[in-house]
Formats: C-alpha cells, structure tokens, sequence
C-alpha cells in the first residue's frame, strides 16, 4: 500500500491494479472513495486497460487471428507494475508488455500511470507508449467509486449529478445478458443538466453516454451542496454506474466503449478504439477534485 499527501488531500494506492483506494481529507479524515464493501462491490477504482466493458464473446481479432480478453482489460488486478517514481503528492506506476499478456494482447507497450495531488485536487495521468513496429490499438479509462451518501442520516435520493452544460444526450442501453451496448436509447436526466439519484437507476446497469457537451461532471448534495466533480477533458465517453441499492455511484471517464451488438470483432475498428502509431506516444488525464467545503 502506498500514501500520498499535501496539506489538504491524503490518498491512498494498492500495488495490484495500481488501484486507488483512498481519498480523505487530511483535516476531517473524511472519506470520499468507495470501501469497497464486498456485499456491494469489491473494487474502489479499478484503471481499464486495453479495452473497456466487454468484448463480443470475450474475443477479438487481429490480423485474422483470434484473442480473448477479460471484462475492462488486463490492468485491474494485475501484479506486474513497477513503481518508477514516487514523491510525497506524486507517484507514477508502470507496466510492460511480457509474453504472459501477449497471449491476450499482441503487442508491446508501455503503460504508465500517475497520481498526483495538487490543492484540492487528484489528478490521474495516463501514458501509453507503442513499442512495436505496427499500430497499437486500445482504450483506457478510470472506474471510480465514490461514497453516496457521505454522512450519516443521508440518503442516496439527497444526491444528484451535475453536469456542467445543459445535455440533450441519451443514455445508450447494455444487453443484460451480453454487457453489449445496444441501439437503444433512453432518456435519464431529470433536468436538462442533472441526473437524480435514485435506487433503481441502474437496474439496466450501466448510463453510457457518447455525445456529452460537458466535461466535468460534479456529485451534488440537494441541500449541503457540492462534494466533488470528475474532470474529463479528453475522454469522449462516459459511464455512471453502481449495484442497484448500493451506497455509491461511480463517474468514469472512458476512451472507448464496450462492443456493440453489431460488432465485427475487428479491433482496428472497434468503437472509439486509439489506433497509435508505432514510437507514439499518447497520453490523457482526468481529475477529481473535492469542494473547499469538505475540506475543512
């Protein structure tokens, strides 16, 4: 397990999956990030890499030849990252191709990821760097959980999304069965720029949105105000997610999107897939910034 801190923020990581597992404030020790409580979820904030969601029967093709992959990719969970840097407000984790993963994925890359504090604010770093002579395809993006309610005698209808512009987007719907993203829309704001948190809001699992104008998205107490916003500037994709019932709800920033019904299962052209040139280097960040008014 690894900490950071500055004067306003401590965070903590695990070594597997290089996962976030913590967010408090250094003066109240109040805690943001999902416990990850295994009646409900057992992850925090797992980092999804090469893919996103699912793949049409776990299997992909490159150059006519078949791959299977797991739910969101190799990174959660894995055990092979090195830590290449660590200060006290930042840190960066890296992972390498190895012939365990090319059996999954066949080609070399680095990855790096990296956290780190500044004011009130964490911001996560990705790095994707193509070792190989041909074109490297992936998605990246983050799945974090953050406690909803926060406080005691709160209840997870006190709570809404806020997204930062007015939204005319639709929610694209997930076959149940398959975690395929259907053609099929629905309507979920209940104003033109708020969601409403209600229970059942996610009992056809996951929102997935593909044409947001809003890039920041801010977890708001009716009341109180709001917590903290997750800021997404180059992640054209977003899910919001949790376990019906559950006292959470995840804001994923994503570059991709789960397979589609109609897919051809060629990674080349998949849904929103990075195509990067060989000796490229692509990177991205999103954010999470807690409200001054927690943090006191």
């Amino acid at each position: 397990m690894y900490s950071l801190k500055n004067d306003q923020l401590r965070i903590r990581i695990k070594h597997e999956g290089a996962e976030l597992c913590s967010i408090t404030s250094v003066t109240s020790n109040l805690e943001f990030l999902w416990q990850a409580d295994p009646k409900f979820w057992e992850s925090h904030a797992p980092n999804l890499f090469p893919i996103i969601g699912v793949m049409k029967d776990n299997t992909y093709y490159v150059n006519g030849k078949a791959y299977n992959m797991p739910k969101h990719g190799f990174v959660r969970h894995n055990e092979s990252f090195e830590v290449v840097s660590k200060s006290d407000t930042k840190m960066t984790f890296k992972l390498n191709s190895n012939n365990e993963l090319k059996v999954l994925y066949p080609f070399d890359f680095e990855f790096l990821l990296t956290y780190e504090l500044i004011e009130n604010a964490l911001h996560v770093h990705h790095s994707v760097k193509n070792l190989d002579d041909k074109t490297l395809y992936f998605s990246l993006g983050g799945h974090p959980a953050f406690n909803c309610p926060l406080h005691e005698n709160e209840h997870y209808t006190d709570y809404v999304l806020k997204f930062e512009n007015s939204e005319t987007s639709r929610s694209y719907i997930l076959n149940m069965a398959s975690g395929l993203v259907t053609d099929k829309t629905k309507s979920v704001f209940t104003k033109c720029d708020e969601i409403e948190l209600q229970p059942d809001l996610f009992n056809e699992d996951a929102l997935i949105f593909k044409d947001l104008s809003s890039r920041k998205v801010t977890l708001k107490h009716k009341e109180k105000g709001n917590i903290l916003s997750v800021i997404f500037d180059k992640f054209p994709y977003l899910g919001i997610w949790a376990k019906p019932n559950a006292p959470y709800v995840c804001i994923e920033p994503w570059i991709g999107i789960a397979d589609s019904e109609n897919t051809n299962q060629q990674l080349s052209e998949k849904e929103g897939i990075v195509a990067l040139k060989s000796n490229s280097t692509f990177s991205a960040t999103y954010s999470i910034e807690i409200d001054q008014t927690h943090l006191v």
